[in-house]
């Protein structure tokens, strides 16, 4: 199936079937801000369709509450807009699997993997994707031999925690002192923290669509890098849609994209960051909740295949019923 062959009349006339649905947004991570935007707009944008949905506000990693709050909703259908931890790492996921209530998205396992930096590089290296030189650095080795630690890579250097999104805690350095603070700030929030060789080239991201590469987007941030300013502070950030590229080369990317969707097990939609060095796609990472504001990247592209906002939303549920009704069949 091909992008432009999705039938967009059938979801209006579907749409009825979705019975009760429930937008899921905020959640306890660090992410929170940002996922109320995208669940606000979703629940928006399906009301605007005349869909009986309603926004579930999850505040807490308990997971007995949110099973209450799930249960007593009454929802027949969850679209999830939930970001970082307890929306991208399976754990939502499971909750809904255990309830029978079908989802929009990736299913437990991939979403833990795709939102574990380190894991999920372990698989696209397995599977001959290029992806930046790396190591990895636990905590309690970190704090043991902190007289001895040292940057492979040399300057400059990226510095991530293993498992959060949105830039958060990541840095880019230049100097010894700068890369101690770094290390500090990404301990700070996970466990286990990459360090991985900078790798001067284009930013691009592609957005999937069931199973379907969108077109290619460069990112030209205003900052060093794609930091977490330049994602949501208005103007910060020049995109290019679709990027200007060759035709072989956008090729080459959308099936780097594409086949790092798959061999992660995704479903339904992703988006996948990677850097373009000399030609060559390196896979960043894979966003199994991407952002889902109007101005998101991943409803930007769609834009340029046809696909409105609502259009988009509807579609995501319809995938939900699909993956349920398939799952059912064995």
């Amino acid at each position: 199936m091909a992008v432009k062959d999705i039938p967009k009349d059938s979801l209006l006339s579907t749409k009825k079937k979705f019975g009760r649905v429930g937008v899921l947004m905020g959640g306890p991570s660090t992410e929170r801000s940002i996922s109320l935007k995208s669940g606000q707009a979703v629940l928006k944008s399906l009301k605007e369709e005349g869909l009986d949905v309603f926004g579930l506000d999850i505040k807490t990693y308990d997971l007995a509450k949110n099973i209450r709050l799930i249960k007593n909703s009454g929802i027949q259908v969850a679209f999830i807009a939930l970001h970082g931890r307890f929306g991208e790492d399976g754990q939502i996921q499971q909750v809904l699997e255990d309830l029978d209530i079908p989802y929009t998205g990736s299913g437990v396992l991939a979403s833990r993997l795709a939102m574990d930096k380190i894991a999920s590089r372990r698989i696209f290296q397995i599977h001959g994707l290029p992806v930046p030189h790396y190591r990895v650095m636990h905590r309690l080795t970190y704090h043991k031999n902190s007289p001895f630690w040292n940057n492979a890579f040399g300057f400059p250097a990226v510095i991530k925690p293993a498992t959060h999104g949105s830039s958060i805690g990541l840095s880019i350095v230049d100097t010894k002192r700068e890369f101690k603070k770094a290390l500090d700030l990404a301990f700070t929030l996970d466990d286990d923290i990459l360090i991985e060789e900078y790798l001067r080239g284009r930013e691009i991201t592609v957005g999937i669509l069931k199973d379907v590469p969108l077109p290619v987007i460069e990112i030209r941030p205003g900052n060093r890098f794609f930091d977490y300013q330049a994602k949501y502070k208005p103007g910060m950030t020049r995109y290019v849609v679709p990027a200007k590229l060759k035709e072989e080369i956008s090729f080459r990317v959308k099936q780097s994209a594409l086949l790092a969707h798959k061999f992660l097990g995704c479903e339904g939609f992703s988006r996948v960051d990677l850097i373009l060095k000399d030609n060559r796609p390196y896979i960043l990472e894979v966003n199994t909740i991407p952002g889902l504001t109007q101005t998101s990247l991943l409803p930007k592209a769609a834009k340029v295949v046809g696909l409105t906002f609502n259009q988009l939303c509807l579609f995501l549920l319809k995938l939900a019923y699909e993956k349920k009704k398939i799952k059912n069949t064995f």
